[in-house]
């Protein structure tokens, strides 16, 4: 069995004391709508300057994350980060209310920026614009085991197995730990402000992020070497992530393998229009 650093940090001693809060009767939404500096294959070939602008069953994807969005029971506010040329859609599709801000070169950036220098008060629900399959439950859920998990930090994630029998042609990226595969879902809820701490240390990675092994130096040789070689478990690897950063991430996987659908490849488009289709949307 492999060592994790366990240990609290000061942050996970201060709300070990305290009783698992309350739900939020609303979390503002971050919703990440920018170009890629470096460019996007798909929406060049869509002729748009965002992914969000491409249309899947007759709504933009952007505006599809915005209901779903908007029709949970917890989410409230929401605020579009980096999106260009939205005016005529917004109005063409009737968006539910928002707020559009300009975004920065990389999501992390951008994510800080939205914050701003103000402390956070309140939770804070980060998601993407070309989550085209989300849905209220969806987030609703992944709300509620957030907003009690006693955590700074929460990232969705699906197992592998729940993708694969739903959707055995899908092309997706996966995690691999001790216990299973693992993919993103593209949704991360900042409770805390000690999860600022993350953001912070998200936007100094993504300079290295096509140099895999400076982002492992960055946590140190020992727990690099267990997160490389040891395949610790899910658990275990938020424990060594939490451990290097002072800060109590937690994972939440979900039930739901539409929670894992992005659109980054035609194919991927694809799938959605098909799924979208069959929900009769």
């Amino acid at each position: 069995m492999i060592a994790t650093d366990t240990k609290p940090t000061g942050s996970m001693k201060k709300r070990s004391k305290t009783l698992a809060p309350e739900p939020p009767r609303s979390v503002e939404t971050f919703v990440l709508a920018g170009a890629r500096a470096t460019g996007d294959p798909l929406a060049e070939a869509h002729g748009v300057s965002s992914k969000a602008h491409i249309t899947v069953a007759g709504t933009s994807m952007i505006g599809r994350v915005l209901d779903a969005v908007s029709q949970s029971a917890q989410a409230g506010d929401v605020t579009v980060i980096g999106l260009l040329d939205y005016d005529n859609l917004q109005i063409t599709e009737a968006w539910p209310s928002a707020r559009f801000v300009d975004g920065e070169d990389g999501p992390a950036a951008s994510v800080d920026r939205a914050l701003g220098g103000t402390p956070m008060s309140e939770p804070f629900l980060v998601t993407t614009c070309d989550h085209a399959l989300l849905t209220p439950m969806i987030v609703d859920k992944f709300l509620r085991d957030s907003t009690t998990s006693n955590a700074d930090l929460t990232v969705a994630l699906a197992r592998r197995a729940d993708i694969e029998a739903r959707y055995p042609d899908a092309n997706r990226t996966y995690l691999k730990f001790g216990d299973g595969d693992y993919s993103s879902c593209n949704l991360f809820c900042l409770l805390t402000p000690a999860a600022r701490e993350v953001v912070k240390f998200w936007q100094a990675a993504e300079q290295d992020r096509k140099r895999p092994w400076r982002i492992a130096w960055r946590f140190g040789v020992i727990r690099a070497l267990r997160l490389l070689i040891g395949r610790p478990d899910l658990d275990q690897v938020f424990a060594i992530i939490s451990g290097r950063l002072g800060v109590n991430i937690r994972p939440v996987v979900l039930p739901f393998a539409d929670a894992a659908i992005d659109v980054d490849k035609p194919e991927d488009l694809t799938l959605v229009e098909r799924v979208l289709s069959e929900r009769s949307v």
